[in-house]
């Protein structure tokens, strides 16, 4: 379980401070958050989780596949 931004991994060869924040630092906000979730014991799909980190209500539910092929196409789009 994480933050979705965690989809965004920093190059193999980006300085060692990057993947130590990349890896070990993360904020720990109150309110509506997208976090990624593995679905272990289930299908193994990983899901990006938009839920309320204060009443723990889940508000969205997307397989990050998707999440991160709409994030591509839209990167595409915006270069061409």
């Amino acid at each position: 379980m994480g933050a979705a931004s965690m989809m965004e991994r920093p190059a193999a060869n980006a300085p060692i401070e990057e993947w130590d924040a990349y890896l070990h630092l993360r904020d720990n906000p109150d309110g509506v958050t997208r976090e990624l979730w593995y679905h272990e014991y289930g299908c193994g799909a990983w899901l990006v989780v938009t839920r309320n980190t204060l009443t723990h209500e889940v508000i969205k539910c997307e397989l990050a596949e998707k999440v991160a092929a709409k994030a591509a196409k839209k990167t595409a789009g915006a270069a061409s």
